[in-house]
């Protein structure tokens, strides 16, 4: 199946590498620049690490299923740096969530493409 000329395996890959990552980049932010958190410039607020890391202590590693999410998932992700999550378990986990919501899109678009 073509979406307009377009691969969508190629399409799936991109988009997941590019999103986790992103990810990858809080879970660094987490891990090595906390110390940085009453700079102006730091992108996470006290109370928004503290819901963060309460949500994440809540549901632990399985909290990164959900990184996928629009405005949860960063602060997962960072809170999983903040955690010192291993970093190969982080990934891992990012990755099905990331991948597995850009194979749902893909799949419900081509269907509809298809159905053009």
């Amino acid at each position: 199946m073509q979406l307009r000329g377009l691969d969508p395996y190629a399409l799936w890959g991109a988009a997941t590498l590019g999103n986790t990552l992103g990810s990858c980049v809080n879970w660094q932010l987490g891990r090595y620049l906390l110390h940085f958190q009453e700079r102006r410039w730091f992108p996470f607020s006290g109370e928004q690490l503290e819901r963060a890391q309460s949500r994440f202590n809540r549901w632990g590693l399985w909290s990164l299923l959900l990184s996928w999410v629009p405005v949860i998932g960063d602060p997962i992700t960072f809170a999983a740096g903040v955690m010192r999550v291993r970093f190969a378990t982080f990934l891992l986990l990012v990755l099905l969530a990331k991948g597995g919501r850009y194979a749902l899109v893909i799949g419900i678009t081509g269907g509809v493409m298809a159905s053009l």
